[in-house]
């Protein structure tokens, strides 16, 4: 069998509301409602397995849950001896292109085990975000706001050359010179649209800003809510910002959104000249989501679960070869389904234990449903210091993520060890040192009302915990394929 290309477009902290295609009016993604229309499928149920980059990239790129091998930190990435989706490609004879961000595996392991290129471009990039957070004094409401807004030009220059513009430039380039006796796999985990919130024109104006959803505000919310909420919101000191400042602020992350739907294409149109793109299996999704906004709060957590943060853009063109029904899917999909699924087009049968599920039946419209439940976690234990990502970025209250960072030292409840199961219509979280959560989601999408106390939902919350003990009594380890020779 001719094995496909493969294309992982991986843009960071995407929501997946974020969408034209998905009904969203202020959401400005031509080039992915265009292929979801005609040659794609896009899931709207998608969701990552926990909320942060790492975490979520070492559980993508091997199929594992975080728990299986610890991997549920920014600091623990994955090791020599651990699979991960590129250098199994790589072993099978892909010839591996890899630009933009790393947070996978240790910089000082060397990359040559996972790609034959890990892309530098010649010309140095220009700081990200423009190089200016703008964010006022100490103690304003701007500090930790994230907010930046339009990006500066200089005349007549098209873009912004930052390591965005720089990695997807150079793909492109690499695409015209390929080698063409062997199958290539590109990876492309850019920044965008990773706080802080900053954009160029044209796609700064692009947004219309009248028909931006409804923010799910922190004066709606009722019942117990996780303290990490209501701790950050205090940090952030954003509790005086009008409905309009918040809209500029969605706005611009709507912007970058645009921006990166527009290089998306731009790297479509090259696959097309250079001949290989219908032998090309595409995937686009994000590691994870964005608060923008909603319950008061900007940027993300490490252990709370809204559809804001856990619900993420997943969508798959298959190699022409494979069958495919384009459009939208409701069936509830994984992150840790991405490997599964490369690994079906590619015709690669692994030799480890993962948990993904190939989305190609679904893609191809055999079959409508995927998964009955599907699960996010994240937090540590009392007394893991090693887990509370306490680092330079976070330690000193001049920094960004000084608000995140305190919260996540924090020995009181907190940061506590969270786990999420989702069905199509509830929600539950059990949280180790604070009050569960349930939410039905069919009559309270915006998770807003903990009914966790609620008595009339006792049947529901039984069959959830009983089944996330199933999830985890079934993915609690992985042993190895290779049996150890007993000696005598």
């Amino acid at each position: 069998m001719k094995r496909p290309h493969i294309v992982l477009f991986n843009p960071d902290q995407w929501r997946g509301d974020v969408l034209g295609h998905m009904g969203n009016r202020a959401a400005v993604t031509p080039n992915l409602d265009r292929l979801v229309a005609g040659e794609a499928v896009s899931f709207r149920n998608a969701f990552c397995q926990n909320p942060v980059c790492t975490p979520s990239r070492c559980s993508f790129m091997s199929g594992w849950y975080p728990h299986v091998r610890g991997h549920r930190t920014m600091y623990h990435m994955m090791q020599p001896d651990e699979p991960v989706l590129l250098k199994t490609l790589k072993d099978a004879g892909y010839f591996v292109w890899w630009g933009g961000k790393n947070d996978l595996v240790p910089a000082k392991n060397g990359f040559a085990a996972y790609c034959d290129i890990k892309y530098a471009p010649e010309r140095n990039p220009r700081p990200s975000f423009g190089g200016d957070l703008r964010r006022g004094l100490p103690g304003s409401d701007t500090y930790y706001s994230f907010y930046v807004g339009k990006i500066a030009l200089e005349e007549e220059e098209p873009f912004y050359y930052d390591s965005d513009w720089a990695n997807i430039l150079g793909a492109i380039e690499f695409i015209k010179q390929a080698p063409k006796d062997q199958p290539l796999c590109l990876y492309l985990p850019i920044l965008y649209p990773h706080p802080p919130y900053a954009v160029e024109e044209p796609w700064y104006s692009r947004i219309d800003r009248s028909v931006l959803p409804k923010r799910i505000a922190a004066h709606e919310l009722r019942g117990d809510k996780p303290s990490m909420l209501s701790g950050l919101r205090e940090r952030y000191n954003m509790q005086g910002w009008t409905e309009e400042r918040w809209t500029e602020l969605r706005a611009t992350y709507y912007g970058m959104c645009a921006r990166v739907d527009h290089q998306f294409g731009l790297l479509v149109e090259a696959l097309k000249e250079a001949g290989i793109y219908d032998d090309t299996a595409l995937f686009f999704f994000s590691d994870h989501g964005d608060f923008t906004g909603d319950y008061g709060l900007v940027e993300k957590t490490q252990n709370t679960f809204e559809d804001c943060l856990t619900r993420v853009p997943f969508i798959v063109k298959p190699p022409a070869s494979a069958g495919v029904k384009p459009g939208i899917r409701d069936a509830l999909a994984e992150l840790v389904d991405l490997p599964a699924t490369v690994h079906d087009y590619a015709g690669i049968v692994p030799d480890y234990t993962h948990f993904g599920k190939s989305l190609a039946p679904v893609v191809a419209g055999e079959a409508d449903e995927h998964r009955d439940a599907v699960f996010c976690e994240g937090g540590r234990l009392h007394g893991e210091f090693h887990c509370n990502e306490s680092a330079p970025a976070n330690a000193d209250p001049s920094m960004l993520y000084w608000p995140r960072g305190e919260m996540q030292r924090s020995e009181g409840p907190e940061h506590t060890k969270a786990t999420m199961i989702r069905t199509k219509r509830y929600k539950y979280v059990r949280r180790l040192y604070e009050t569960d959560e349930l939410y039905d989601l069919e009559r309270d999408p915006g998770e807003t009302e903990n009914r966790i106390h609620d008595s009339s939902l006792a049947p529901v919350l039984l069959s959830l915990k009983e089944r996330l003990l199933d999830f985890y009594q079934t993915t609690c380890d992985v042993v190895p394929h290779a049996r150890d020779a007993r000696e005598k």
